[in-house]
């Protein structure tokens, strides 16, 4: 194999971990979301001594309705920071159309901050303001320090929906089984289990997401998870004792 298709193919293996990469804090924090919030549902529904149906129907509506929520959120904030970005980069196109002058001695001033200087920073000035789109583009980085979301809105929200559901459904899973065919008496045991399970593979995910160490990252998932899902658990029992 040449070095040529070596590296053609490593850098197209790159590109696409780069593409998995970039949807997958969306998929991660999506489904820490729905399986922290649902657990916490399930929790709390223990510790009032609820149905296995109660436990579902409360369930159920936590995941559509805050998941719906979320990836809504998820759409307007990718959507709007495209619409934030476009509209200062027609605001430098106008710029450089309409103030070239004052727009060539920016270009300069950022290139001096960086220790260009005499001839060099003329001929750098010259060679990025030759170029419209060039020039703009060095004003949103280098002046504004924006850079331009590439992330589709749409599928950031279908992302984040879809991992609310998955993940934040392993909770309730077992209830919905007993609810068919029915079980011991432990379900908040076996459920409590395979949360647990599900924070560690979101744990895990989240340190590849973020390039964090996977102990710290797991370890942290499972005990904000099991914070949250204590705090619902008394809060349950609380008031089941409170009203009964």
């Amino acid at each position: 194999m040449s070095h040529k298709t070596q590296e053609a193919q490593i850098h197209g293996e790159n590109t696409f971990f780069s593409k998995i990469q970039s949807y997958l804090s969306e998929f991660v924090y999506g489904g820490i979301d729905g399986s922290v919030t649902t657990f916490a549902v399930v929790a709390g529904a223990a510790g009032a001594n609820l149905e296995s149906s109660i436990v579902i129907i409360l369930g159920f509506a936590n995941l559509i309705a805050d998941g719906f929520a979320m990836s809504v959120g998820s759409y307007l904030s990718t959507k709007s920071e495209k619409e934030t970005y476009q509209k200062h980069k027609d605001i430098e196109y106008w710029e450089v159309d309409n103030l070239p002058i004052k727009e060539r001695e920016e270009v300069r001033e950022i290139y001096a901050a960086k220790g260009f200087e005499g001839e060099l920073l003329e001929k750098v000035v010259d060679v990025i303001t030759a170029d419209k789109d060039r020039w703009v583009d060095v004003m949103m980085k280098e002046e504004l320090e924006m850079a331009e979301e590439t992330k589709s809105p749409f599928k950031m929200g279908a992302i984040t929906f879809l991992s609310f559901l998955i993940l934040g459904f392993i909770p309730l899973g077992i209830y919905v089984i007993d609810y068919f065919n029915p079980l011991s008496r432990n379900l908040f045991l076996i459920s409590s289990i395979l949360t647990a399970m599900c924070f560690i593979g979101i744990g895990f995910l989240k340190s590849l997401a973020t390039n964090t160490k996977r102990l710290k990252s797991i370890l942290e998932t499972l005990l904000l998870g099991g914070a949250a899902a204590t705090l619902s658990y008394f809060v349950g029992d609380f008031l089941e004792r409170l009203l009964a």
